[in-house]
């Protein structure tokens, strides 16, 4: 059997969970800096819809990602539950718009699968397996992949002319 969780998600561990319209989500609680109720963004000129915009946190400009956009999900609402999830990982920060934070919900390895395969229909590479805690599905994302794939990286490296 192929495994493709990530090592936060295939060794359990606590994670956060957090709701994007019905669906229960849930990230690694060592990624998570802060969590702040959502607060206007200053937009930045020529970016993707999923992203908001930045925010000044104590003097670091952190991107923020609207989640809704970004998996292709319902248009976002934003309201008194909308809350920001202040991530930080591999020494970025970034911030996450979801509806509402539920709590910290600790998953064994036992309670944690492998994501089911779709096909090229579905890209689950932004997600590291699926908790089940109670009677409830909780989807595990891939922050570090689902960051990558939202363009957030680093500027590549400007490489000197050749003489």
């Amino acid at each position: 059997m192929n495994d493709t969780r990530s090592p936060a998600a295939s060794s359990g561990g606590e994670f956060l969970s957090f709701t994007l319209g019905n669906e229960h989500y849930g990230v690694d609680i060592l990624k998570v800096q802060e969590i702040r109720g959502y607060d206007a963004v200053t937009r930045v000129p020529d970016a993707p819809d999923y992203i908001k915009g930045v925010i000044n946190l104590r003097g670091t400009i952190v991107p923020v990602i609207d989640l809704r956009l970004k998996l292709h999900l319902d248009e976002a609402r934003y309201d008194a539950f909308t809350v920001m999830i202040v991530l930080n990982v591999e020494d970025r920060v970034v911030g996450i718009v979801v509806d509402s934070v539920s709590d910290v919900i600790p998953l064994g390895a036992e309670q944690i699968r492998a994501t089911p395969e779709f096909g090229a229909a579905v890209d689950t590479r932004v997600i590291s397996g699926i908790g089940t805690h109670d009677e409830r599905m909780l989807i595990l994302l891939d922050i570090e992949t689902l960051l990558d794939i939202a363009d957030l990286g680093q500027p590549a490296a400007v490489e000197a002319p050749v003489a």
